[in-house]
């Protein structure tokens, strides 16, 4: 099992002496993780960024367990549907049936548009769905969306 990598983006943030904005990515395709990462460089927000392959190793992340023992609580979990081993709609239930989890946002980052899969997630307790968009810089357009929202926007718990 690999260890989550993460980046830190610098802004506006660090400099008025804000902790970071954690993102947790999962996210079994290398390169929607360097699309992702691409678009939280250019973040005004100070964003660290982590990522891990699968519904398993993200269960982990967020437990603390190891290999993950130090990793920090995230304050929006991007997700992916379709992943090996633990995918997203099982993850979902994992996160809302945990006391100490299901109050962290999952929005599901996907290339599935379909409906089923929408009306799924929102029963499974996702916050958000949003549509990876093939074109590059309306995908580097849909993170800036989710980060305007969920990290500048929206009040979290």
């Amino acid at each position: 099992m690999d260890t989550p990598s993460s980046e830190t983006s610098s802004n506006a943030y660090s400099q008025e002496g804000l902790d970071d904005f954690v993102v947790l990515l999962v996210e079994d395709e290398p390169a929607d993780v360097h699309l992702t990462r691409m678009a939280f460089r250019k973040s005004r927000l100070l964003v660290k960024m982590f990522d891990v392959g699968d519904g398993v190793e993200a269960l982990a992340f967020l437990r603390q367990q190891a290999p993950y023992q130090d990793a920090p609580r995230p304050d929006i979990i991007l997700l992916d549907l379709n992943m090996p081993r633990m995918d997203g709609k099982t993850l979902l239930q994992h996160l809302k049936q945990d006391d100490n989890l299901k109050r962290i946002p999952a929005i599901v980052l996907t290339t599935s548009e379909a409906e089923s899969d929408i009306v799924d997630t929102y029963d499974l307790g996702c916050a958000g769905f949003v549509t990876k968009p093939v074109d590059l810089v309306q995908f580097l357009q849909a993170i800036q969306n989710v980060e305007d929202y969920w990290l500048t926007l929206v009040k979290r718990p």
